[in-house]
């Protein structure tokens, strides 16, 4: 694991830092409030609230000079590493919850869950192999939520109420 991020009170990098090399589930013991950060190395996932919840983001290797141009309205509060993987990416969907109704096994992206499958919705998975991103809209757009492999029973207990799970990533970068 291998990853550094530094997050900013101000933005533009300005005000007190904090630099943070793993998975951090409360910023409010480091900094007042975060409005920028710079990720140096690794891929983050960066949250509105504590605890890895609430609205979620990727971050890749880069500069964010301003809060809101990565979709943070208020300040970031949590953060989580993304690990690297080498290897396939495999998981399974289901259209209902505790792996109920149709499924689907993908191995890739998929930009849109109803044009390739034909459901009308995914609200349990399981991740086999690799890390994802699902989104709430087709082509990788809207909400998002990370997940590492395991088992998801029901995917609106991750964190969004009435989220539907329209399309699908692999996090492939090298991070």
């Amino acid at each position: 694991l291998h990853g550094t991020i530094i997050f900013y009170e101000d933005r533009n990098f300005q005000g007190r830092s904090y630099e943070c090399m793993s998975d951090c589930p409360n910023m409010s013991s480091y900094l007042s409030r975060c409005h920028s950060c710079r990720v140096e190395s690794g891929c983050f996932v960066v949250y509105d609230r504590p605890n890895y919840m609430g609205n979620q983001y990727f971050m890749r290797r880069g500069e964010y000079a301003d809060h809101t141009s990565f979709g943070i309205s208020g300040s970031v509060q949590s953060c989580r590493l993304v690990p690297q993987h080498r290897g396939s990416y495999r998981m399974k969907i289901f259209e209902r919850e505790n792996f109920q109704g149709q499924s689907h096994e993908l191995v890739d992206d998929c930009d849109s869950i109803v044009d390739r499958y034909q459901i009308s919705d995914c609200q349990s998975c399981h991740i086999i192999d690799g890390h994802w991103l699902m989104f709430e809209q087709p082509h990788h757009r809207g909400r998002m939520l990370y997940l590492s492999p395991g088992e998801y029973r029901s995917i609106k207990d991750l964190g969004y109420r009435g989220m539907r799970i329209s399309s699908v990533r692999r996090i492939v970068d090298s991070c």
